[in-house]
């Protein structure tokens, strides 16, 4: 494993998966606190490390826990997506199965010893239920925002909103402070997500796979997604298994939009479930 650490304190590790092999950027919070439990954070299909904000460090400071926040390939200053590159349908099945395993590897950390907890927003919350009905054995828990079990209508009339006022608006220099190659992490993110081919997503076969706790939150104004998706989620576990918490004046980003709401609703989940 090679890492080189920025002057931002961000540091990088050659991930080998898939048949490919990237150099993700992450960051840790609170390493010193060995003995505390560590949050994963998965963002969201336009996110990255300098997304989150103060977010992850707030939530991990309010739980006196470990944190790893870390960008995708093709998000953030991880390896970008090649021009003529297209995501597959199964993309968000390959972080959670492929990627995830091998970049856990690379960093050293054996989840089977040390179970993470995972925070994950939209596509990274997608991300985080597959890989717990992956690896049932290996996660400790979820918070999921906004997450994706299926494709809804709105999501993809707002999507196709998105990528017009990526083209006509400013939204393309809002996000290029976020990531070395804006167009890579964009048009990677829109046009999976406007394929066709994608409408047939759906991810609850694989939910009852799941065995661990599940806090869901949606926010009531979510421009991205219906109470459809958490409530699938509810649907196929068992009764108690997943918590959810249905947020009013909230859009697709709780933990921007109602921040106090979320970190307080995931830190009584979390102790209650350890």
């Amino acid at each position: 494993m090679t890492q080189a650490t920025l002057a931002e304190g961000l540091r990088f590790v050659e991930v080998a998966w898939g048949g490919r092999r990237d150099r993700i950027e992450h960051e840790w919070i609170a390493p010193q606190r060995t003995s505390a439990p560590l949050v994963v954070f998965l963002h969201e299909g336009l996110g990255s490390v300098s997304m989150w904000r103060d977010f992850p460090r707030r939530l991990c400071d309010a739980l006196g826990c470990r944190g790893l926040v870390f960008s995708r390939w093709g998000y953030g200053r991880s390896t970008p997506r090649d021009a003529n590159e297209h995501w597959p349908v199964d993309f968000m099945h390959r972080q959670a199965r492929k990627f995830l395993p091998a970049f856990f590897a690379a960093l050293g950390h054996d989840t089977a010893v040390d179970k993470p907890w995972f925070f994950g927003h939209s596509d990274g919350g997608s991300i985080a239920l597959l890989h717990a009905a992956a690896f049932p054995e290996r996660v400790a828990g979820l918070v999921v925002a906004a997450p994706h079990v299926l494709v809804e209508d709105l999501s993809v009339e707002s999507i196709a909103q998105a990528r017009t006022a990526y083209l006509e608006t400013d939204l393309r220099d809002k996000l290029a402070r976020h990531h070395a190659d804006v167009d890579s992490a964009f048009w990677g993110w829109n046009d999976i997500w406007l394929d066709p081919a994608f409408r047939n997503w759906n991810i609850r076969a694989e939910l009852p796979s799941i065995t661990c706790p599940i806090l869901a939150v949606q926010g009531e104004d979510d421009q991205y997604g219906t109470m459809a998706q958490i409530d699938g989620i509810a649907a196929a576990l068992p009764a108690g298994q997943c918590q959810l918490l249905k947020l009013p004046r909230c859009g697709h980003s709780p933990h921007r939009d109602q921040p106090d709401a979320v970190i307080e609703a995931a830190k009584s989940f979390i102790r209650a479930a350890r």
